[in-house]
């Protein structure tokens, strides 16, 4: 990431958790606009409630970073932050070089990559040695991070949410245990409580209004 060195993380664990990522970062959004899939998508709805949280989970895997674009895109005034999976963003690869075409300042694409298909097993993801943040280089997005420990994520996050995008960062994280998810009142979370379609038709209407 321009004006911060390269990042290594600090060599007394190997991997941060997924909670470890994600608390630091529902703190500090504010009134952002946070897209989730896959393996991220409950832990998130523990962390948050809010109207601008987007759970992009029942279909069309691969899909949750090109949808966040749109929405980036369609409210340039607001920040959108994307928390996609490795395995989701090994499916779309393309997108890297969208995201890089479109100049979206407002946009950060979060790859969290455990290295497996949590949800559905925790089946290896294939190529797990994967440079997300030099494939993002390569596809011409200029901002780059990529992140291992807690601490290190702790002392960019001001950084990244501070600077204008697109912005790419590849978050290595222990593999989790989460298991499918479903819509239902069985689930905690209020984004998962509900349709796709109504949470959609939510969003939209708290976007147009500009609350929040």
């Amino acid at each position: 990431m321009a004006g911060r060195p390269d990042l290594h993380g600090d060599g007394d664990r190997l991997m941060m958790t997924t909670l470890e990522l994600l608390e630091p970062l529902a703190r500090r959004r504010g009134d952002q606009v946070v897209v989730t899939t896959m393996s991220v998508t409950r832990p998130w709805g523990r962390l948050s409630d809010h109207d601008l949280d987007f759970a992009s989970a029942d279909s069309a895997m691969g899909h949750a970073a090109d949808l966040a674009l749109g929405i980036a895109l369609a409210r340039p005034e607001r920040r959108v932050v994307c928390l996609n999976g490795d395995g989701s963003m090994l499916m779309t690869l393309g997108t890297l070089a969208t995201v890089a075409g479109s100049g979206a300042e407002n946009f950060i694409l979060v790859v969290v990559d455990n290295a497996g298909y949590e949800i559905t097993g925790g089946q290896p993801v294939a190529g797990v040695s994967v440079d997300y943040a030099a494939m993002a280089k390569g596809a011409g997005i200029p901002r780059t991070l990529t992140v291992t420990s807690a601490r290190e994520w702790d002392e960019a996050l001001d950084h990244v949410l501070g600077s204008s995008g697109p912005t790419l960062i590849h978050a290595r994280v222990a593999l989790g245990d989460e298991g499918p998810i479903s819509r239902s009142a069985r689930e905690e979370a209020r984004y998962l409580r509900t349709s796709l379609a109504e949470w959609s038709a939510s969003l939209r209407e708290c976007l147009t209004r500009g609350a929040g």
